[in-house]
Protein backbone atom coordinates (compact mmCIF):
# COMPACT_ATOMS: atom_id res chain seq x y z
CA UNK A 1 0.00 0.00 0.00
CA UNK A 2 1.91 3.02 -1.36
CA UNK A 3 1.52 5.72 1.32
CA UNK A 4 0.80 9.46 1.44
CA UNK A 5 -1.35 12.29 2.25
CA UNK A 6 -5.28 12.17 3.23
CA UNK A 7 -7.72 11.81 0.22
CA UNK A 8 -10.30 14.28 -0.26
CA UNK A 9 -13.05 11.68 -0.55
CA UNK A 10 -12.19 10.08 2.49
CA UNK A 11 -14.24 10.27 5.98
CA UNK A 12 -12.84 10.84 8.63
CA UNK A 13 -12.79 7.82 10.76
CA UNK A 14 -11.56 7.42 14.29
CA UNK A 15 -8.43 4.76 14.50
CA UNK A 16 -8.87 1.13 15.76
CA UNK A 17 -8.59 0.64 19.77
CA UNK A 18 -5.33 -1.19 19.67
CA UNK A 19 -3.32 -0.63 22.40
CA UNK A 20 0.04 1.54 21.42
CA UNK A 21 -1.72 2.50 18.16
CA UNK A 22 0.63 4.47 15.52
CA UNK A 23 0.20 5.33 11.59
CA UNK A 24 2.80 4.60 10.09
CA UNK A 25 1.14 4.67 6.64
CA UNK A 26 -1.78 6.59 4.51
CA UNK A 27 -2.85 5.15 1.30
CA UNK A 28 -6.10 5.37 -0.89
CA UNK A 29 -7.57 2.61 -0.06
CA UNK A 30 -6.92 2.45 3.59
CA UNK A 31 -4.41 3.64 6.56
CA UNK A 32 -2.05 1.42 8.50
CA UNK A 33 -1.21 1.03 12.14
CA UNK A 34 1.15 -0.49 14.29
CA UNK A 35 0.66 -2.04 17.72
CA UNK A 36 -0.28 -4.53 19.89
CA UNK A 37 -2.87 -6.78 19.70
CA UNK A 38 -3.85 -9.88 22.75
CA UNK A 39 -0.30 -9.34 23.78
CA UNK A 40 1.68 -9.68 20.21
CA UNK A 41 2.82 -7.28 17.77
CA UNK A 42 0.62 -6.53 15.03
CA UNK A 43 -0.25 -3.96 12.07
CA UNK A 44 -3.95 -2.62 11.72
CA UNK A 45 -5.33 -2.20 8.16
CA UNK A 46 -8.30 0.07 8.24
CA UNK A 47 -10.21 0.40 5.17
CA UNK A 48 -11.80 3.83 5.12
CA UNK A 49 -15.27 4.93 3.68
CA UNK A 50 -15.22 7.19 0.75
CA UNK A 51 -17.82 10.62 0.67
CA UNK A 52 -18.40 10.45 -3.01
CA UNK A 53 -19.79 6.37 -3.40
CA UNK A 54 -23.11 5.55 -1.95
CA UNK A 55 -23.08 4.42 1.77
CA UNK A 56 -24.73 1.08 0.68
CA UNK A 57 -22.51 0.18 -2.10
CA UNK A 58 -19.40 1.62 -0.45
CA UNK A 59 -20.63 -0.56 2.55
CA UNK A 60 -20.48 -3.47 0.38
CA UNK A 61 -17.22 -2.66 -1.69
CA UNK A 62 -15.21 -2.30 1.63
CA UNK A 63 -16.87 -5.32 2.89
CA UNK A 64 -16.43 -7.84 0.12
CA UNK A 65 -12.80 -6.68 -0.03
CA UNK A 66 -11.69 -7.04 3.57
CA UNK A 67 -13.04 -10.50 3.12
CA UNK A 68 -11.42 -10.78 0.23
CA UNK A 69 -7.62 -9.71 1.55
CA UNK A 70 -8.05 -12.14 4.77
CA UNK A 71 -9.35 -14.73 2.40
CA UNK A 72 -6.26 -14.57 0.12
CA UNK A 73 -4.00 -14.57 3.22
CA UNK A 74 -4.87 -17.23 4.33
CA UNK A 75 -5.29 -19.10 0.68
CA UNK A 76 -1.03 -18.30 1.17
CA UNK A 77 -0.30 -19.93 4.46
CA UNK A 78 -2.47 -23.21 3.16
CA UNK A 79 -0.71 -23.39 0.25
CA UNK A 80 2.84 -22.70 2.17
CA UNK A 81 3.69 -19.41 0.98
CA UNK A 82 4.62 -16.95 3.94
CA UNK A 83 2.03 -13.98 4.37
CA UNK A 84 1.13 -12.18 7.76
CA UNK A 85 -0.68 -14.17 10.00
CA UNK A 86 -4.44 -12.94 9.98
CA UNK A 87 -5.59 -12.44 13.82
CA UNK A 88 -8.78 -10.97 13.75
CA UNK A 89 -11.15 -9.61 11.08
CA UNK A 90 -13.77 -6.98 12.35
CA UNK A 91 -15.93 -6.51 9.40
CA UNK A 92 -18.12 -3.59 11.26
CA UNK A 93 -15.37 -0.93 11.08
CA UNK A 94 -13.68 -3.28 8.15
CA UNK A 95 -10.15 -3.47 9.95
CA UNK A 96 -8.15 -6.29 9.57
CA UNK A 97 -5.27 -7.18 12.61
CA UNK A 98 -2.10 -9.09 10.95
CA UNK A 99 0.84 -10.34 12.02
CA UNK A 100 3.49 -7.87 12.63
CA UNK A 101 6.68 -8.57 10.51
CA UNK A 102 9.11 -6.93 13.01
CA UNK A 103 12.08 -5.57 11.82
CA UNK A 104 11.43 -6.92 8.10
CA UNK A 105 12.56 -5.28 5.25
CA UNK A 106 10.62 -4.21 1.94
CA UNK A 107 12.23 -6.31 -1.07
CA UNK A 108 12.72 -2.35 -2.72
CA UNK A 109 14.73 -1.38 0.01
CA UNK A 110 17.14 -4.68 0.01
CA UNK A 111 17.67 -4.22 -3.94
CA UNK A 112 18.68 -0.61 -3.65
CA UNK A 113 20.80 -0.81 -0.80
CA UNK A 114 22.80 -3.55 -2.48
CA UNK A 115 22.71 -2.06 -5.45
CA UNK A 116 23.76 1.51 -3.66
CA UNK A 117 26.71 -0.32 -1.76
CA UNK A 118 28.67 -1.71 -4.81
CA UNK A 119 28.74 -5.00 -3.16
CA UNK A 120 28.64 -8.70 -5.47
CA UNK A 121 25.01 -8.82 -6.30
CA UNK A 122 25.05 -12.84 -7.01
CA UNK A 123 22.57 -12.75 -3.95
CA UNK A 124 19.89 -10.09 -6.06
CA UNK A 125 19.47 -13.00 -8.78
CA UNK A 126 19.07 -15.72 -5.76
CA UNK A 127 16.29 -13.07 -4.63
CA UNK A 128 14.50 -12.45 -8.06
CA UNK A 129 14.28 -16.53 -7.99
CA UNK A 130 13.02 -17.17 -4.85
CA UNK A 131 9.94 -14.39 -6.03
CA UNK A 132 9.60 -15.84 -9.18
CA UNK A 133 9.08 -19.38 -7.64
CA UNK A 134 6.96 -18.23 -4.66
CA UNK A 135 4.85 -16.13 -7.38
CA UNK A 136 4.49 -19.03 -9.60
CA UNK A 137 3.45 -21.23 -6.60
CA UNK A 138 0.95 -18.52 -5.62
CA UNK A 139 -0.44 -18.54 -9.16
CA UNK A 140 -0.97 -22.15 -9.43
CA UNK A 141 -3.66 -21.46 -7.02
CA UNK A 142 -5.07 -19.09 -8.25
CA UNK A 143 -4.38 -16.57 -6.46
CA UNK A 144 -4.11 -13.05 -8.06
CA UNK A 145 -2.10 -10.45 -6.11
CA UNK A 146 -3.66 -7.50 -8.33
CA UNK A 147 -0.71 -4.96 -6.84
CA UNK A 148 2.38 -6.71 -7.77
CA UNK A 149 5.50 -4.05 -6.70
CA UNK A 150 8.97 -4.90 -4.80
CA UNK A 151 7.32 -2.36 -1.90
CA UNK A 152 4.37 -5.49 -1.21
CA UNK A 153 7.16 -8.38 -0.64
CA UNK A 154 8.99 -8.14 2.51
CA UNK A 155 12.16 -10.10 3.90
CA UNK A 156 12.26 -11.35 7.21
CA UNK A 157 15.71 -10.68 9.11
CA UNK A 158 18.66 -11.83 8.62
CA UNK A 159 17.80 -11.10 5.20
CA UNK A 160 20.72 -12.59 3.64
CA UNK A 161 18.53 -16.06 4.07
CA UNK A 162 16.07 -14.59 2.12
CA UNK A 163 12.87 -15.73 3.77
CA UNK A 164 10.33 -13.76 1.53
CA UNK A 165 6.77 -12.38 2.62
CA UNK A 166 4.01 -11.40 0.60
CA UNK A 167 1.52 -8.50 1.63
CA UNK A 168 -0.98 -6.37 0.91
CA UNK A 169 -3.64 -8.98 -1.05
CA UNK A 170 -6.25 -5.75 -0.88
CA UNK A 171 -6.91 -5.67 -5.10
CA UNK A 172 -6.59 -9.99 -4.97
CA UNK A 173 -8.48 -11.92 -6.24
CA UNK A 174 -9.16 -15.59 -7.36
CA UNK A 175 -8.81 -16.50 -11.13
CA UNK A 176 -7.23 -19.35 -13.23
CA UNK A 177 -7.06 -17.48 -16.45
CA UNK A 178 -3.65 -17.21 -17.82
CA UNK A 179 -4.52 -13.71 -18.99
CA UNK A 180 -5.29 -12.65 -15.11
CA UNK A 181 -1.96 -13.88 -14.20
CA UNK A 182 0.17 -13.09 -17.04
CA UNK A 183 -1.48 -8.92 -16.24
CA UNK A 184 -0.05 -10.06 -12.32
CA UNK A 185 3.96 -10.38 -13.83
CA UNK A 186 3.17 -7.61 -16.03
CA UNK A 187 2.53 -5.22 -13.16
CA UNK A 188 5.15 -6.64 -11.25
CA UNK A 189 7.12 -5.93 -14.53
CA UNK A 190 6.53 -2.69 -14.80
CA UNK A 191 6.93 -1.30 -11.22
CA UNK A 192 9.93 -3.87 -10.88
CA UNK A 193 11.78 -2.07 -14.06
CA UNK A 194 10.91 1.36 -13.26
CA UNK A 195 11.73 1.40 -9.37
CA UNK A 196 14.80 -0.94 -10.06
CA UNK A 197 16.84 0.52 -13.75
CA UNK A 198 18.91 -2.01 -15.13
CA UNK A 199 17.80 -4.96 -13.86
CA UNK A 200 16.69 -6.12 -17.33
CA UNK A 201 18.43 -9.84 -16.13
CA UNK A 202 17.43 -10.05 -12.59
CA UNK A 203 13.69 -10.26 -14.09
CA UNK A 204 14.73 -11.99 -16.80
CA UNK A 205 15.97 -14.77 -13.81
CA UNK A 206 12.64 -14.10 -11.77
CA UNK A 207 10.48 -15.16 -15.22
CA UNK A 208 13.16 -18.04 -15.37
CA UNK A 209 12.34 -19.75 -12.15
CA UNK A 210 8.54 -18.95 -12.40
CA UNK A 211 8.38 -20.75 -15.72
CA UNK A 212 10.42 -23.57 -14.41
CA UNK A 213 8.42 -23.86 -10.82
CA UNK A 214 4.53 -23.23 -12.34
CA UNK A 215 2.70 -26.35 -13.61
CA UNK A 216 0.76 -23.77 -15.77
CA UNK A 217 3.56 -21.64 -16.85
CA UNK A 218 3.49 -21.82 -20.83
CA UNK A 219 0.13 -20.29 -21.19
CA UNK A 220 0.56 -17.55 -18.78
CA UNK A 221 4.04 -16.40 -19.76
CA UNK A 222 2.21 -16.12 -23.76
CA UNK A 223 -0.30 -13.97 -21.96
CA UNK A 224 2.22 -11.65 -20.23
CA UNK A 225 3.76 -11.50 -23.84
CA UNK A 226 0.23 -10.41 -25.21
CA UNK A 227 0.09 -7.79 -22.44
CA UNK A 228 3.72 -6.63 -23.16
CA UNK A 229 2.53 -5.92 -26.97
CA UNK A 230 -0.44 -4.06 -26.09
CA UNK A 231 1.33 -2.11 -23.44
CA UNK A 232 4.08 -1.16 -25.81
CA UNK A 233 0.89 -0.41 -28.89
CA UNK A 234 -0.78 1.98 -26.10
CA UNK A 235 2.70 3.84 -25.82
CA UNK A 236 3.20 4.15 -29.08
CA UNK A 237 -0.60 5.47 -29.55
CA UNK A 238 -0.70 7.90 -26.57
Amino acid sequence: MAGGGGEAGACAVSPPPLQGLQLVQQGAEARLYRGQFLGRAAVVKLRFSKRYRHPALEERLSRRRTAQEARSLLRCRRAGISAPVVYFVDYVSNCIYLEDIVESTTVRDYITSVQQSGKDTSNLFLLAEKIGEVLARMHDEDLIHGDLTTSNMLLRPPVEELDLVLIDFGLSFISGLPEDKGVDLYVLEKAFLSTHPNTDTLFEALLKKYSATSKKSSLVIKKLDEVRLRGRKRSMVG
